[in-house]
């Protein structure tokens, strides 16, 4: 009989704690996620029998099922509600990221405060500022309330025991990167320390159907630092973005369980606290009434909110040839640079030698496609030294081709420019109804560029 060979040692995998990504060898940074010191060896599988257990309360026809636990509380930041779905549901966990210095801090003082001052109790727990430092931000803000309480404390176990000592009906964690857990190795903010740390949170806001907001922070590329089943674990992920050199601020539900997810909140961060804005289109609009060559008014869509920009141009004559300028603030260079080259070959206008400058007003970003038309009527109104009439607002994407094609929303964004007085409007052809037009806006639908030129009265 032929010999066996030698059965061949079982070489240990290793596991990122990450993704799951499996290795032979072990590695300081994942392969699959590229996340730092998440590779550990994976252990031998073991296999469990589970011994079924009483059960305490026998499940229930569905129709019976009570949901007045589960009504959403208004925190009394209406712009906050708004992208929550209503408000904060008893149990339910939102984490909010943002980048440093954004104003989370702030606008969570603010709703804590609120809560506080509606009879129910809040414990705010810091975990990166002393209680002093919040106190004076609480302080500045208007936020002293008596049922509000504040600890500044680190310790996983130290937080649950003032949850239980407190009983708080709603608990902010600020933030969950910086409590440790004595219970499990490794610095604060690591990939097991926050995956102890908000299992713990999360298990105690069920059980005590607490609500619980969480702030996270975020890495250079903007994604929530820590292990990515941190967001499948809680139940509402916010977004909060905002310019550092710009007051407005925008709230994003990037997952919600109890809601919408294309909601969008505006709010005014000032030194005098942070502001729901209810029509935020007046920090994009210029004050001025003097009609100007080269501004344009866009309507573009925040989530499903409609808001109104103002888009600036601006063309000087270059006295060397061969070397004009392409500016832009706000706005995509790469697509500026399209509609500008479609000006010049489908409508004659001579901006090759000259220099061109395109900017938004109050430091908004606008990626829309649908831009595009007010980016290319604004840059023929300043190279023709015409203003454009007076009311007039232009939604569309512009085509190589010189054609206007047609986008999402435009009966509400046409609806939120009659609201704030606009009267005419160009807007890709079909994209209106016929007799749906707003009461008081004048509707041209324009197929090509050209027609958006002719009905904006630019043609001498």
């Amino acid at each position: 009989m032929p010999s066996k060979s030698p059965a061949r040692p079982v070489r240990p995998a290793y596991v990122c704690a990450e993704c799951g990504w499996t290795t032979a060898k072990w590695a300081g940074r994942c392969g699959e996620c590229q996340a730092w010191g998440t590779i550990a060896e994976a252990g031998s599988p073991v296999v469990r029998t589970t011994v079924p257990a009483q059960v305490r309360e026998p499940a229930r026809p569905i129709s019976e099922v009570d949901v007045e636990a589960a009504r959403a509380a208004p925190t009394g930041v209406d712009e906050f509600d708004r992208v929550l779905g209503g408000g904060l549901v008893p149990g339910a966990v939102v984490l909010m990221a943002g980048e440093p210095g954004v104003g989370k801090s702030t606008l969570l003082l603010d709703a804590a405060s609120r809560v506080a001052s509606s009879g129910r109790t809040v414990l705010y727990v810091t975990a990166e500022e002393s209680a002093a430092q919040v106190r004076l931000r609480a302080e500045r803000i208007g936020a002293l309330r008596p049922r509000l309480l504040l600890t500044a404390e680190t310790d996983l176990a130290t937080v649950l025991g003032h949850v239980e000592h407190s009983a708080p009906d709603l608990l902010v964690v600020d933030s969950v990167q910086t409590v440790a857990s004595g219970a499990v190795e490794g610095a604060a903010g690591g990939v097991t320390q926050v995956r102890e740390v908000a299992g713990a949170l999360i298990a105690a806001a069920k059980r005590r159907a607490m609500s619980t907001l969480l702030v996270g922070h975020v890495t250079k590329d903007g994604s929530i630092a820590g292990p990515r089943t941190l967001e499948h674990l809680v139940d509402v992920v916010c977004q909060f973005e905002g310019e550092r050199h710009s007051r407005l601020r925008l709230l994003r539900a990037v997952k919600n369980r109890y809601g919408p997810t294309d909601e969008v909140g505006c709010f005014d961060l000032s030194e005098d606290g942070i502001a729901g804005l209810a029509d935020p289109s007046t920090l994009f609009v210029s004050s001025t009434t003097e009609r100007v060559p080269g501004t344009c008014i866009t309507v573009t869509l925040e989530g499903r909110r409609p808001l109104l920009a103002e888009l600036q141009a601006l063309v000087a004559s270059e006295p060397a040839p061969g070397s004009a300028r392409r500016v832009t603030s706000g706005l995509e260079s790469s697509r500026i640079a399209m509609v500008l080259a479609v000006l010049q070959r489908r409508l004659g206008l001579k901006i090759a030698d000259k220099d061109t400058y395109v900017a938004t007003v109050g430091g908004v970003k606008l990626t829309e496609p649908s831009v595009d038309l007010a980016v290319a009527l604004a840059v023929a109104s300043a190279s023709l030294d015409e203003p454009l009439p007076a009311g007039f607002v232009a939604v569309g994407e512009v085509g190589l081709a010189g054609e206007v094609r047609s986008v999402s929303g435009v009966p509400r964004r046409l609806s939120e420019a009659a609201r704030l007085g606009f009267t005419t409007a160009v807007v890709p052809a079909g994209s209106v109804p016929p007799g749906k037009a707003p009461a008081g806006l004048r509707v041209h639908e324009a197929a090509t560029l050209a027609d958006a030129v002719r009905h904006a009265r630019l043609v001498r």
